[in-house]
């Protein structure tokens, strides 16, 4: 509960002078689950090589950034902390004319400036000097420009099995119904019928919209409706295909696109199953989104809890979604992100992977989107004044798992147990 309460602090804190959610930072009176109906904390594992296993995973994370950097070395390049990024690319916010000379001054090419509408937000990208590493540049530009957040582009990836599909199988019917669509930041989403006549997509990259198997899987797992359900079943979902077909896809500056498309749409409640580094961009990109009502639900990955914490799950107001398996044990190669807010099923989860075909899949980035529809079932409106009440109903619903109460691993408990086929 205290957690609870923090996070509306937090809330609050970010919508600044909005009168109407300093009303909701005392929560209402709520009867929370008897502590009764609770499980028992998990058994020992003993001689489990859990060591082994982080070791492993951290080595895996390792190699799929060695590998990228070494195949698409065209595009892609480690940024100062080795992390990838779009290559001779840096981004900048609260910059003004007068920066933009003293940078072009110091030989970084002004690329564009661009506005996203629904965030109020203007972000420069500039070209890296010629012969210039990243590394050095974004150092360089950050100590030119201080006033000024300055980052690399990072790249964000999918926490669960991706890859593209024909671009035939593309759901492109604009969404329908009258209540507020979902949101959704991924990849492309396939005409799967669960899913078909119910989706509206716009692409944020070359080639985008293209359906793919992961932004398919997530999005029937948010709505659904059919042989594969998801967590609000029927409702519209407005898709945001960050990838297309780019290999320096899944970027930070086209996720913050990403969020003011919805975020001028209206939605209230959007998924991102994605996971990369800390980015200046995406943080005021986030903040911005939740000031405008948007509630954000992240996975924490799939790199074991040894692994840095992972983004956009460890901004602050976003929840966090780890998974657990058929006996509501939390997945060996969850991350932990810095807060972890609610589990849900994510092991044999059926889920839509193409136009026609459909399979059981493992990861954390397929337990967000169930988070997500059982909050949007709360939260069906962007609105402030409803975010405590909405907040409370998750948690009330949340069924109690590893230590009494909120606790580290499983947040405040099991969300949708029932749901993803289980």
């Amino acid at each position: 509960m205290r957690y609870l309460t923090a996070l509306l602090l937090m809330i609050g804190l970010l919508l600044g002078n909005a009168p109407q959610l300093r009303a909701q930072i005392a929560l209402p009176s709520v009867q929370l689950p008897d502590a009764a109906r609770t499980l028992p904390p998990l058994p020992d594992l003993g001689n489990q090589p859990l060591i082994a296993v982080g070791d492993t995973l951290a080595q895996a994370r390792l190699g799929r950034i060695t590998d990228i950097l070494r195949t698409q070395r065209d595009r892609i390049e480690p940024d100062r902390n080795g992390q990838p990024a779009v290559r001779g690319i840096l981004i900048a916010t609260g910059i003004d004319d007068a920066m933009i000379a003293r940078a072009q001054s110091d030989g970084f090419k002004l690329i564009d400036r661009d506005r996203i509408d629904g965030l109020d937000l203007e972000i420069a990208r500039f070209a890296v000097p010629p012969g210039q590493s990243l590394a050095r540049a974004q150092k360089r530009l950050a100590k030119r420009l201080p006033d000024a957040a300055i980052d690399a582009d990072h790249l964000y990836f999918a926490s669960g099995p991706g890859g593209l599909l024909p671009a035939a199988a593309l759901a492109t019917a604009p969404a329908r119904s009258s209540a507020t669509p979902l949101g959704l930041i991924d990849g492309g989403v396939a005409a799967h019928p669960s899913v078909a006549g119910r989706v509206e997509q716009r692409g944020f990259a070359s080639g985008a919209p293209t359906a793919s198997r992961h932004g398919t899987a997530v999005a029937s797992l948010l709505i659904g409706n059919g042989a594969v359900r998801g967590a609000a079943p029927g409702q519209s979902l407005l898709a945001a295909d960050v990838f297309g077909t780019d290999p320096a896809g899944g970027n930070a500056s086209a996720i913050a696109r990403a969020l003011g498309w919805l975020a001028g749409r209206g939605v209230a409640v959007t998924t991102i199953s994605l996971v990369g580094p800390d980015n200046k961009l995406l943080a005021i990109a986030i903040s911005r989104a939740q000031q405008r009502g948007m509630l954000i639900v992240a996975a924490v990955g799939n790199d074991g809890p040894a692994a840095p914490p992972a983004y956009p799950a460890s901004y602050k107001g976003v929840f966090a979604v780890t998974g657990v398996d058929a006996k509501q044990r939390v997945l060996t190669e969850a991350g932990r992100a810095l807060h972890v807010d609610f589990a849900a099923p994510g092991a044999m989860v059926l889920a839509a992977t193409g136009a026609a075909t459909a399979e059981r899949l493992r990861g954390t980035s397929f337990a967000a989107p169930l988070v997500a529809g059982r909050l949007a079932h709360h939260y069906p409106a962007a609105s402030t004044g409803h975010i405590a009440a909405a907040v409370t109903a998750l948690v009330v619903e949340a069924r109690d798992l590893g230590k009494t109460g909120r606790d580290k691993i499983y947040g405040h408990g099991l969300i949708c147990g029932r749901c993803g086929g289980q």
